[in-house]
């Protein structure tokens, strides 16, 4: 009887399908760079967070993945400011530089706790 291997993904799901956004008519993939489409996308994002806090009454958790690879600093700056005010909830963000996001939370004084995650072990930080 031959094994078969078990599959660590799916290939079907909302995860897997291709949006493609336009504005002002022009298709934000082929026209748009690549902090105009991350900016975007963290616009969508962010009014998602209102819709669903607006919906259920409650400040759902807001996770931003590796947000500053794609933001210049000015950008990620006031992002942090947004996100630091009362209208949030427990905000994660990741990032591949601690050193980095570190000063810029204490650069914006705003109150965080970072973990570090390596080989599978967790340090906190601060």
């Amino acid at each position: 009887m031959q094994e078969i291997e078990p599959v660590h993904h799916t290939t079907v799901g909302p995860h897997r399908d291709d949006l493609d956004f336009k504005l002002m008519g022009n298709s934000l993939k082929k026209f748009a760079s690549q902090g105009q489409q991350k900016s975007y996308l963290l616009a969508l994002k962010l009014a998602q967070f209102e819709f669903i806090k607006e919906k259920k009454h409650t400040k759902p958790l807001l996770l931003l993945d590796d947000i500053y690879d794609k933001l210049d600093e000015t950008r990620f700056k006031k992002l942090i400011e947004l996100v630091s005010g009362d209208e949030f909830g427990q905000v994660f963000i990741t990032d591949t530089h601690p050193g980095r996001i570190q000063e810029l939370f204490e650069q914006n004084n705003s109150e965080h706790i970072i973990y570090e995650v390596n080989n599978g072990i967790i340090h906190k930080h601060g």
